[in-house]
């Protein structure tokens, strides 16, 4: 089912498939309506003849002609054009994440900086069952690269690190990724037992990817849509998705695919945050919303040093005005102080630090805004 939303006064369609050159649709999107976009474009393998197997059988290798480009300078201009256009429909926030081979991703990478794409990291997805170099004559290529990329700088970006953190047993999530190539009951295949696309990409890698790097609502746009496995796993994750797609055959197969899927409920689609996750709340909030009055003492937790509340949001103790960092350090002669969990208020049950204080207008802001 398709949703519907206001971008500029305009109705923006979600969660659907545009058949077309993905430029060309594109530029029916709005400015600055995508939070995220995951590009899977032709690699452009310039593969000549047929590849096979030592028992003379074929491999099943990417030879369509949406592959197929007449020189590395159209493909150039290829990558130039859908780059600009991504460009324009994302948020100032937005970023982009593209995926390669040593056939394309460096001159992919080089035209993205030229746009003035800021790059972010890159990705090593290590396959652990890559096809083998059935001709013995180079390295069995077994990674590829992604690109990821903010639209203008490295600020204001969505990236879920203590959500994936906490999914890596409470380990920082490193930039080279273990998963297998799409295969078994996911792989999707036609009525005479052959794939219906040959890059067809594993969800476990568009699913991190996805929880990395958007929240639950974002719209993201995938220009090359393939059999949707960018869509299937947005509608699981309570994302929404845009896809673009020349292929008819594709399409039906990504569209079917997507039907089948029942997203989850939203109750499990929190994304875990840490402290740098949540909004800031200032001192004066906290005087502006009653939860703490001018005049009120503050005290450490052993009761030694004490603290007037000023209106206008700073402390003064003694001799020493600031705010209750500042304030904080100077009465124990230090050079810095959390002045949160230093500062403290007598409550129903004892003493307890204004931070208890900071998390109740937290609570109250995140209620505001539900």
């Amino acid at each position: 089912m398709v949703a519907l939303r206001e971008v500029g006064g305009k109705p923006q369609i979600l969660d659907t498939i545009l058949q077309g050159d993905c430029v060309a649709e594109l530029e029916k999107l709005p400015t600055a309506s995508v939070d995220l976009i995951f590009a899977d474009p032709p690699y452009n393998l310039q593969l000549e003849g047929q590849l096979n197997r030592p028992d003379q059988s074929r491999v099943d290798a990417v030879d369509d002609d949406w592959d197929k480009f007449s020189s590395f300078s159209a493909y150039d201009d290829f990558t130039r054009a859908w780059m600009l256009a991504c460009r324009r429909v994302l948020k100032p926030s937005g970023a982009l994440w593209v995926i390669g081979s040593y056939h394309n991703i460096f001159r992919v990478g080089t035209i993205l900086q030229d746009l003035g794409y800021w790059i972010l990291n890159d990705i090593v997805w290590r396959k652990n069952n890559p096809m083998p170099n059935f001709r013995g004559r180079r390295f069995t290529n077994a990674h590829e690269t992604l690109i990821w990329a903010s639209r203008d700088s490295a600020k204001g970006y969505t990236f879920n690190y203590e959500a994936l953190k906490a999914a890596n047993d409470e380990l920082q999530m490193r930039s080279d990724w273990l998963f297998p190539i799409c295969t078994g009951n996911e792989r999707l295949k036609g009525e005479d037992g052959r794939k219906v696309h040959p890059t067809q990409k594993p969800e476990a890698l568009l699913h991190r990817i996805l929880l990395a790097a958007t929240k639950p609502g974002d719209v993201v746009l995938d220009p090359f849509f393939g059999t949707g496995t960018t869509g299937a796993v947005a509608k699981r994750l309570g994302r929404h998705f845009i896809g673009v797609e020349r292929e008819r055959s594709y399409i039906d197969a990504a569209q079917a695919r997507i039907d089948a899927i029942e997203g989850a409920s939203d109750t499990f689609l929190t994304v875990t945050t840490g402290k740098r996750g949540e909004p800031r709340i200032p001192f004066g909030t906290l005087i502006e919303t009653g939860l703490i009055g001018p005049g009120a003492i503050l005290t450490d937790s052993r009761a030694r040093h004490q603290a007037e509340v000023r209106a206008d949001g700073t402390l003064r103790a003694g001799d020493h005005t600031g705010s209750i960092h500042r304030v904080g350090a100077l009465v124990q002669g230090l050079d810095a102080c959390n002045g949160w969990t230093f500062w403290h208020t007598q409550q129903a049950g004892g003493l307890a630090p204004i931070d208890d204080l900071r998390k109740i207008a937290r609570l109250d802001l995140a209620s505001a805004g539900a």
